[in-house]
Order: C-alpha cells, then structure tokens, then sequence
C-alpha cells in the first residue's frame, strides 16, 4: 500500500479550446495530494478538465520548472464530475448556493464560480446517483441551468433514463 505523504500539491492539466473558445483557458491547475511515487491524488472537482474527478490517482511528470503536468489516470475513484452553468436568477450568488445545497442534501460536495455562473459537483458513488440525474434532468428542463458530465462511471450512466 502508498503511504500518502499528506503534501498537497498543483497539478496542471493542458486543455484544447473548441472553437468558441471554451474552456476559457488552455491549462487547469487542481489541487492534489502527492503520493511520492510520481502518482498524485486529485482532492478537488475540476471546472474544465473533462474525463477526471475527485480523488483519481493521476501519474505526474514535473518539467524543468518544478510544475507537476498530469498523466495517464492510474486509478479512478468512482466520483463523477458534474457541472452546471446556473440560468436561474442569472447565476447569482445565492441561486448558485441554492443549488450547491440542494444537490448536498443528495450527498454531493461542490463549489461555485460567479465569472461562469457555474457549480461544479463532486458526486461520490454513495451519493443518491438516480435522484441526482432525475433533479438535473428536471431543472434543465424548468430552465434553471445547463449541465454537462464532466467524467462520469457506469453506475452513472446506468441512471440514464432510454
């Protein structure tokens, strides 16, 4: 078994903007737990990066500089990243609060950003998967906010309604 270290650390993740240039940057910076085996343990939810979640171990290759750059994933936590562009009350403050608690209640975690109106959530897979989807399908449908998977399992994807 690893020993964690306890050390957090920044890992860079590089990303391709589409062509409305979205994400609006080319790199995401997570934070992370070094596992001193060139291994780190991803210990927030990403806004961008799109195929990892919280608590994956990603191998990491420091450059010249220092800077850790992720790798391959070497193991999947079975969290989902889910992420929502909040439309109710044009994403203010407390619309995104909302949602945050609301989503909580279910057994997410998450955080909001106000510069994109959007709540990124950690979903771990003890979380209430089916009535998250069906509240996500819901409020999309009532015009409250978009949603994306960021990076999702297949107990996820098995909520999916046919």
């Amino acid at each position: 078994m690893t020993s964690i270290s306890g050390d957090r650390v920044m890992v860079h993740f590089r990303m391709d903007m589409d062509e409305e240039g979205w994400p609006p940057a080319s790199v995401e910076s997570l934070w992370a737990v070094d596992l001193g085996d060139g291994s780190v343990r991803l210990d927030n939810t990403p806004w961008f990066v799109r195929g990892v979640a919280s608590g994956d171990i990603i191998r990491v290759e420091p450059d010249e500089e220092g800077l850790r750059w992720a790798g391959e994933t070497v193991r999947a936590s079975e969290h989902c990243t889910i992420r929502l562009i909040v439309l109710k009350d044009s994403g203010s403050v407390a619309a995104r609060q909302t949602v945050l608690k609301t989503f909580h209640r279910l057994g997410t975690t998450g955080e909001g950003i106000g510069q994109f109106r959007m709540v990124a959530l950690d979903v771990p897979p003890d979380a209430e998967l089916p009535r998250i989807r069906k509240l996500l399908e819901h409020g999309e449908a009532e015009g409250w906010w978009h949603w994306e998977e960021g990076c999702v399992t297949a107990a996820w994807r098995s909520t999916a309604t046919s």
